[in-house]
């Protein structure tokens, strides 16, 4: 027999894998370490069948912390072909707050150095095209940088948050550099040398004129699967939604620390006094975009979407060079994106294990139907998991995902050439697709 699920290399070099025959007979063996309905049932749906982690497994949807252990120095087995998990093992190059700035910052730099004109600056050295992160820096090693850029807006709001925490834990807003100071005391970083990633923070620019409906802010979560990153594969989850907050949005600094005014995570949002168990301060995305259409007119509307699907091709391709790109791995992402009062997106952060709790009815269908779509793609036909898989489904097999970027596919349809749109109009963010509906469209993105 072999060795437990990962316990080192399964099949000795002689060993001769069993037939093919009773490959495929197989049933899909499955482990996971996050104990939610819309998973387990999509399993059991499967007619998939669970078994412990030592054993032999095929699939394990792991959390983030399972998959550090996985892919450690320490422990670095080897996944077999037959096995597959549900996050890269650098994912936190995308998925941690700090590490996704700086990757985006050093692709920038790139881009610019190959005179891409994806990297055109403006008259005040601003990017056109690839300002789609809030000004960002890191505490403590960017202090001095931060209070320079603090003191040419001194008006201005930021937001600070711990790299590594999620739903909204230890967020807080500042207007005053005193502000910074004192947490910098409180938090035993007063030295400012304490570099360990445990106090690590990251502080933005607040956006703060959001679009607001019915007054209030709301943010959008978007789902994107990722295959593969080299050659890059993504996919989005047409049924993305929007959380809104409970408390009508103002920017006076009086409500600075109101969190139930500014932040939309539902973690936070569930414990005020207004929030609506019943749809959860939740809308469709394709409520959002009937609603800007009659507000704001379709073609600004599309141009807002557009440049949504392009910041997320851009950001994953900022992380696919250093990214673990192993063949065993897939990932869902949680992004989320905040729209301005001028209709512009901007990418806020990446999780990379979006919540699985469901808050309403609406949300447990929403999410059992996006994890029924991952495995159909992850794991296609349900059969035994195979590494060398050709990682491209036909396109009935892919549910409510859609292909959002395809590298290979983009390569051969000679799209990869950076070409400005003709008549001036800005970077053609229609990507391929737009093609078949009969007007030529030049893409850059691709």
């Amino acid at each position: 027999g072999h060795g437990g699920g990962w316990r080192g290399v399964r099949r000795s070099r002689g060993e001769q894998p069993p037939p093919a025959g009773r490959i495929m007979a197989g049933k899909v063996k499955w482990v996971t370490d996050i104990e939610k309905s819309v998973l387990i049932n999509n399993f059991e749906k499967r007619g998939w069948i669970q078994v412990a982690e030592n054993e032999d497994w095929n699939f394990y949807w792991m959390s983030v912390q399972t998959i550090r252990n996985v892919f450690s120095v320490e422990t670095g087995y080897r996944l077999s072909d037959d096995q597959i998990v549900n996050h890269f093992p650098n994912h936190y190059e995308l998925t941690r707050k700090d590490l996704m700035v700086k990757n985006i910052k050093r692709y920038r730099k790139e881009l610019e150095k190959e005179g891409s004109p994806l990297a055109e600056k403006d008259e005040n050295g601003k990017y056109i095209y690839l300002d789609f992160v809030p000004v960002t820096f890191m505490l403590p090693a960017d202090y001095n940088l931060f209070v320079e850029e603090f003191r040419k807006n001194p008006s201005s709001t930021w937001i600070m948050k711990p790299c590594g925490k999620a739903q909204g834990k230890g967020i807080f807003l500042i207007n005053k550099l005193s502000q910074i100071k004192k947490w910098s005391r409180d938090s035993k970083t007063s030295s400012f040398v304490s570099q360990s990633s445990k106090e690590a923070y990251v502080i933005s620019l607040y956006i703060n004129n959001p679009l607001l409906i019915g007054g209030k802010k709301f943010d959008l979560r978007l789902y994107v699967l990722v295959s593969t990153y080299r050659p890059l594969r993504c996919y989005m989850y047409k049924l993305g939604f929007c959380r809104f907050c409970t408390v009508k949005y103002t920017p006076s600094t009086s409500e600075l620390d109101n969190m139930f005014v500014h932040l939309t995570n539902v973690a936070i949002q569930k414990h005020g006094d207004d929030y609506n168990h019943i749809h959860g301060g939740k809308w469709t995305v394709s409520n959002l975009r009937l609603y800007l259409e009659s507000t704001r007119g379709k073609e600004v509307t599309s141009k807002l979407f557009d440049e949504i699907h392009w910041i997320i091709v851009q950001s994953l391709k900022a992380v696919a060079p250093v990214m673990n790109n192993d063949k065993h791995c897939f990932e869902c992402y949680g992004y989320d994106i905040i729209i301005d009062d001028k209709l512009k997106p901007w990418l806020i952060e990446v999780n990379a294990s979006p919540s699985l709790t469901s808050s309403t009815a609406n949300d447990r269908i929403l999410k059992y139907n996006l994890i029924n779509d991952t495995l159909n793609i992850a794991v296609p036909n349900s059969d035994i998991p195979d590494c060398k898989w050709n990682k491209s489904p036909p396109k009935e097999a892919l549910g409510n995902y859609e292909i959002l970027y395809d590298e290979e596919m983009a390569q051969s349809d000679g799209a990869d050439r950076d070409l400005r749109s003709r008549s001036g109009q800005s970077i053609g963010l229609k990507g391929y697709r737009a093609r078949d509906s009969g007007k030529p469209v030049l893409t850059t993105w691709k």
